[in-house]
């Protein structure tokens, strides 16, 4: 790696705001001899153009002796920060790569099928004539071949070990704050109906720990390896076999990871098991660093790892398995003026599962008020959960605005957020996880309101066991990581603005216990809130600028209490309360869901 010219790399024809400090920065960080250098950079600072210039900084083949690593990696968790990657004009040399399941194949009568469902997939031994120029392996040569690709982490995770995706020099991770959290999901092992094709033919007992869990998992890989290779044996498979075959061949890899892991004495790994009432035994890692040093670590030899709320260094580190003495901070400058990003105190009492039916009527009075401060500007109201978006579109109704609100559906999520982006009404959309990755940048969104303190779900046997081990700390950073990074949806350039509203009590509790651990730029924000002079409430002036047949919120059955799916359609589980820790009846976004789009 040459960080000396991290300028010459820099990929746009100027520099906006303080990039061009961050990058003399991050070059004195490495040329320090640091391995791993956190760029903490806020929202609408550029962090996609100053990854491009680190990953210049990469080792060229003309520089390289034939066994050292050139080239960079850029992965990103978030779909949609990818799909920005690859729509930007600036990064164009960038190759991205995804999942086989994204592309379709070129053969006729197969140009519907997915890549992974195609006859190569299905028949054994299949001689594709025109894989030179199959959408997908065709993209995958050009991406190894690249000096620079782009993948989401999932994907990237995935490759470890690939002869195709080899070691680089460089490594890129943009919004790496939650690396820890999605290795852990990445790394999650689900054994029951849903995902273990022979689930029928297995006797599955009691499981009362992490030793029983794995000596259940022997039985099961010995199961699933006898029908793989039974599916392996066919001339031929249709699209169902061949999904099996690629289920059994994920399921005995993770498994066996399981097994192993659990029983080597060396890791560091904790397992915490749980079984559902339906038999379904899912064994979840903390703190799962050797994980990542094979999925990631392993993969370059150096790291840029980017995010507006990399919180505490020391916490970090530890949670992703670095020593942070090969580990460098560098804190990005916010140059958005503060005025222009203003919080506000509307808080209305606590939104825990106790105290929620009282408080969450003052929420909708409140909100009605903040539409009529905004009466044609757009706005988004994140709910944490479908129960309390399902509670306030009933609420909202009763008051007679609901002309003025759109909500999203559990399955419908991109379309209709699309649907009012694309809309000139001055709606107030009602959304479920929402506050990372989303661009709400001028007349796209002037105002939000954050409806409950996202506090991570205390039902989760992963959280549990660290909040009895007494990781308060870590808890209540965890809330503040995701307010700061729904405080940057609506502000996203230095001459934009937009007003973000506080409704929990919680979320003041938040900002107390975690004020250490907040960038400069966000306690700025927070020093500076003030309770505004909202106006009486008054339906007729909320919605005197929506147009008649507005839209009105879908009603989903299979978004409410018990049963819907995160916004992003992914895995969810029963969300918790705050300090009260009883169990809530709202969906718990996963990680995984915007990231899974590998094969």
């Amino acid at each position: 790696m040459n960080p000396a010219r991290i300028h010459d790399e820099f990929p746009a024809p100027t520099y906006r705001g303080a990039q061009e400090r961050a990058l003399a920065d991050v070059r004195d960080a490495f040329a320090a001899g640091n391995d791993v250098v956190l760029v903490r950079a806020p929202t609408g600072s550029g962090k996609s153009l100053i990854a491009r210039a680190i990953m210049g900084c990469a080792r060229t083949v003309d520089e390289a002796d034939p066994h050292q690593a050139t080239g960079a990696y850029y992965t990103t968790p978030q779909v949609s920060q990818l799909d920005d990657v690859a729509e930007d004009d600036l990064l164009d040399d960038l190759k991205v790569i995804r999942g086989k399941n994204n592309y379709t194949c070129i053969l006729p009568d197969e140009e519907h099928t997915p890549v992974d469902r195609a006859p190569c997939a299905r028949e054994r031994g299949y001689d594709c004539a025109v894989k030179h120029r199959c959408p997908y392996f065709s993209a995958r040569a050009v991406a190894s071949a690249r000096s620079h690709a782009a993948m989401t982490l999932a994907y990237f995770m995935r490759t470890a070990g690939s002869e195709v995706f080899r070691m680089r020099d460089v490594g890129v991770i943009d919004e790496a704050h939650g690396l820890a959290e999605w290795a852990e999901m990445y790394a999650t092992v689900e054994l029951g109906p849903r995902t273990v094709p022979v689930w029928d033919d297995l006797r599955v007992p009691d499981i009362d720990g992490a030793e029983a869990a794995a000596r259940f998992t022997d039985t099961l890989v010995s199961t699933c390896e006898s029908r793989k290779d039974e599916l392996l044996g066919a001339d031929e498979l249709d699209a169902e076999e061949a999904a099996e075959r690629d289920a059994l061949q994920e399921l005995i890899s993770e498994a066996s990871w399981f097994a192993e892991d659990y029983r080597d004495p060396e890791s560091a790994t904790t397992w915490v098991v749980d079984q559902a009432a339906d038999g379904t035994i899912t064994a979840k890692p903390m703190n799962p660093a050797r994980y990542l040093q094979h999925t990631v670590w392993d993969r370059a030899n150096r790291f840029a790892l980017l995010s507006a709320t990399i919180l505490d260094k020391a916490s970090f580190c530890r949670a992703v398995g670095l020593d942070p003495a090969n580990v460098a901070l560098v804190d990005v400058e916010h140059t958005f003026p503060v005025e222009n990003r203003p919080l506000y105190d509307v808080t209305q009492g606590k939104m825990t599962y106790e105290e929620r039916d009282e408080t969450l009527p003052k929420v909708a009075r409140t909100l009605a008020r903040i539409m009529a401060a905004h009466p044609d500007e757009k706005g988004i109201v994140h709910c944490h959960s479908y129960a309390i978006q399902e509670a306030l579109v009933d609420e909202l109704e009763a008051l007679g605005v609901a002309d003025r609100v759109r909500a999203h559906g559990s399955d419908t999520r991109d379309a209709d957020l699309e649907a009012w982006k694309a809309s000139d009404e001055p709606e107030a959309f009602l959304s479920v996880k929402m506050e990372e990755a989303l661009d709400l940048e001028g007349e796209l969104a002037r105002w939000q309101l954050l409806c409950k303190a996202p506090f991570l779900n205390t039902n989760d046997s992963r959280v549990a066991r660290r909040l009895e081990d007494g990781q308060w700390a870590w808890y209540y950073r965890s809330a503040l990581r995701t307010v700061i990074q729904a405080a940057g949806r609506v502000v996203r350039a230095p001459d934009d603005h937009g007003a973000t509203y506080i409704a929990d009590d919680s979320v003041l509790d938040v900002f107390e216990r975690a004020r250490t651990d907040m960038p400069p730029w966000f306690r700025e924000q927070v020093d500076r809130m003030t309770t505004p002079d909202l106006p009486t409430l008054d339906a007729d002036a909320a919605t005197a600028n929506v147009s008649p047949g507005a839209p009105t919120p879908p009603r989903d059955a299979d978004s409410t209490r018990n049963g819907g799916r995160g916004a992003g359609g992914g895995r969810t589980s029963s969300d918790s309360s705050d300090d009260a820790g009883d169990a809530d009846d709202a969906e718990r976004h996963s990680p995984m869901a915007d990231v899974w789009d590998t094969d």
